[in-house]
């Protein structure tokens, strides 16, 4: 009698999306209060680093919905000096950028997201910036980042090189031990939570 077959192992994308819609339920538990505070630590944390301090060129991204709050560190960046670019998402995935100038430069845009208004500067820009921070769902202690699933950010950080410090912003139940991933993946070579502040992988 033959053995039955094993089980199929399961596909990294599907292992993605499951994960992602635990996560993703998950915070939509957290309260304002919460994120309001996760904001203030997360900006404490990485607002001191060298690369974001010195008054050179940061890639951010301004948060929404149940995201851990980043606003708090795009104004405190923006107000010490750093040049802040913040993404335009555009048709097919990609991401252009253009400067913060304060609260009044984003305007409403899709998927409820906001995003600055003034000229844009091309998807190459961000390989300029001393330092990438981005949105994430997890990430794990090898630095692979699940995001959700568009493949934005894994575009943007292909075009920076080794010397640009890349964060995944996520809360502290979201620093996993392994994080499915896929050959286009990108990581990230650290982590900032609000209890943990900044981790590099």
């Amino acid at each position: 009698m033959n053995a039955a077959p094993e089980p199929a192992a399961p596909r990294a994308s599907g292992t993605k999306a499951e994960l992602r819609r635990r996560l993703l339920a998950a915070r939509e538990e957290t309260t304002e209060a919460e994120r309001d505070r996760a904001g203030s630590a997360i900006r404490d944390a990485v607002a001191v680093l060298p690369q974001l301090s010195m008054g050179g060129t940061v890639a951010a991204y301004y948060s929404v919905g149940t995201e851990p709050d980043t606003r708090k560190l795009v104004a405190t960046l923006w107000k010490q000096g750093v040049y802040v670019l913040l993404p335009v998402f555009l048709p097919g995935g990609a991401l252009d950028w253009a400067a913060y100038e304060g609260p009044d430069s984003l305007a409403p845009a899709r998927f409820g997201l906001l995003e600055p208004t003034g000229p844009r500067y091309g998807t190459e820009a961000v390989a300029r910036a001393a330092a990438v921070v981005c949105p994430a769902l997890a990430v794990d202690r090898a630095g692979r980042r699940l995001g959700k699933g568009a493949g934005c950010y894994d575009r943007a950080l292909s075009l920076v090189g080794p010397n640009t410090l890349t964060l995944g912003v996520i809360y502290d139940t979201e620093f996993l031990d392994e994080v499915p991933a896929e050959p286009h993946d990108r990581a990230v070579q650290g982590v900032v939570t609000p209890g943990g502040g900044v981790r590099m992988l």
